[in-house]
């Protein structure tokens, strides 16, 4: 169904506003700390609701939202998390939001939004999402129009989950830059490359008021769920689609199916798209943000030799940096650190450990007898998963309810088995050339459950450390994106076991692959 949103200003507005050379946002505070005081009142009141409703998610990384942060203490003297307003206005003052730009900029530039994107859901399973949503909007040469990571989009700025206060909206700037790479921070495309730059959502509902809206079933109707058909296909079919409109602004119906949902990155399907993605400034020019990687040079002495860590950052990211990080430096959207530059940690072995919550979803998984995340399934890997036949359908066995906890959940004995398995090839493809030396494990383990395990694995080995998401260093405004500086580590990381039912993991392996790391240096249990 196509129709075209109605306005909210008045009927005679045009589609893109010609009586203003400059349409700039202006500043304005997200949340205000008065307000912050009472919502924090309020979700006490309301904690045990929320959370229950939130408990119920079923998406693949939604535990993981705040890998550490809804754990740990976020607070300050005001004992809130932050809510980032300085990167919203640094987006919102994005040198593009100006209607004088010339071609194909300013008036005459198409733009693509996809209103429908996922929220409520792990940062693994949202960064693939806008990974292909920006690829398409590429593409088919339309700015692509971008949000935040979304929790809540409609609420109060902070939400409740497993009862903890989150930010309800982080600006996609707080966790990553480059060249569209990060189509949401807007830096320039390649030289020659037609495509205009990115553009805010606020921008976007400023300068289109009144946007072509398509319900992404009138074309993912009879293949979403089609196993037989892979991803390209139904990205060629948007590419066709979006190609044949001649008005400047679509939006994608927010209450419609994403156009490229969790059962496509959930099965290899998705791996036809790789061939496009792996060539894309997308992917190529991505960059993790200044606050990211600087949380990773604070904690490099944890998992590497700090001066040669350090050597890709500029000065100042570097904790010897004495002086404090300027606004511009810090809001850089610029690449810092491309994949090309991410050279292994020579000697680093990363662990990708889930607990929590994330043992009822492996028994779930079981019950519908799901296969890997679909970037976990390159040919390449020598770890393979095809879901047993025997289940689905809400049903399982015991002995494949065995099968998936031990690849999804493991025990610390299997992980300690897995390790030495992994210690074995390593010596027999190379032996003492390339020794492990360092164990770090990307987790949401309590503190207990981890010293237990520090201290098994140091009976496989004596390592020179084991440490873990727990021993990081993190500031406030790090903890709800820690997660990736996680997935930081483990791209960096010589050899990585990883969990291939998480999405988190699979995006690590995405860029090792587009590294083009030894595949046997990609491990899952």
């Amino acid at each position: 169904m196509v129709c075209h949103k109605p306005s909210r200003f008045m009927d005679d507005d045009v589609v893109l506003p010609v009586s203003h050379s400059d349409l700039r946002l202006p500043s304005r505070p997200y949340f205000t700390k008065r307000s912050a005081r009472v919502l924090l009142i309020l979700a006490l009141v309301s904690c045990a609701l929320v959370v229950f409703r939130l408990g119920h998610s079923t998406r693949d990384d939604a535990s993981q939202y705040l890998y550490l942060g809804a754990m740990e203490d976020n607070s300050t003297e005001n004992g809130l998390p932050p809510l980032y307003e300085s990167y919203h206005d640094y987006e919102r003052h994005l040198p593009q939001h100006n209607l004088s730009l010339p071609y194909p900029e300013g008036r005459d530039a198409k733009f693509f939004w996809a209103a429908n994107h996922v929220h409520s859901s792990g940062w693994g399973n949202s960064m693939q999402e806008l990974l292909v949503n920006a690829l398409l909007s590429h593409t088919v040469n339309r700015a692509f129009v971008f949000d935040n990571y979304t929790w809540d989009p409609d609420g109060p700025g902070y939400s409740v989950y497993n009862g903890k206060l989150i930010p309800s909206r982080i600006p996609h700037s707080a966790i990553i830059s480059g060249r569209v790479a990060v189509p949401i921070i807007g830096s320039s495309w390649p030289p020659g490359d037609p495509t205009p730059r990115s553009v805010s959502r606020e921008y976007f509902e400023l300068v289109c008021p009144r946007p072509l809206v398509i319900d992404s079933y009138e074309i993912n109707k009879e293949l979403r769920l089609d196993t037989s058909v892979p991803a390209s296909v139904i990205f060629d079919k948007w590419v066709d689609r979006l190609n044949s409109l001649r008005d400047p602004c679509v939006e994608i119906k927010r209450s419609s199916f994403q156009i490229f949902e969790i059962w496509l990155f959930g099965s290899s399907r998705i791996l036809s798209l790789w061939p496009r993605l792996s060539k894309s400034p997308i992917l190529r020019n991505f960059s993790w943000s200044p606050l990211v990687l600087q949380a990773y040079a604070q904690n490099a002495h944890l998992f590497d030799s700090p001066s040669r860590s350090l050597s890709f950052l500029p000065s100042y990211l570097r904790p010897s940096n004495a002086a404090p990080i300027s606004p511009a430096e810090l809001h850089n959207v610029e690449p810092i650190l491309t994949p090309d530059q991410t050279n292994p940690v020579p000697g680093l072995l990363a662990l990708h450990v889930r607990r929590g919550d994330f043992a009822a979803h492996c028994a779930h998984l079981a019950k519908w007898a799901a296969d890997w995340n679909g970037f976990n399934k390159f040919v390449a890997l020598p770890d393979k998963f095809r879901p047993p036949p025997e289940g689905g359908r809400g049903h399982t066995t015991e002995e494949n309810l065995q099968l998936y906890m031990k690849r999804c959940f493991p025990t610390i004995e299997q992980i300690t088995d897995k390790v030495r398995k992994v210690l074995e090839e390593q010596y027999s493809l190379y032996g003492n050339s390339r020794e492990l030396k360092r164990v770090y494990v990307m987790t949401n383990g309590d503190q207990e459950w981890l010293e237990e395990l520090k201290a098994a694995l140091m009976e496989v080995k004596r390592w020179d450390a084991v440490v873990t998401s727990r021993d990081l260093s993190l500031g406030w405004e790090t903890k709800p994106v820690a997660q990736a500086v996680d997935m930081l580590v483990g791209q960096r990381a010589q050899v990585i076991i990883g969990n291939g039912f998480s999405s988190l993991t699979s995006n690590i392996v995405m860029f090792r692959m587009l590294r083009e790391l030894p595949p046997e240096d990609t491990r899952f249990w």
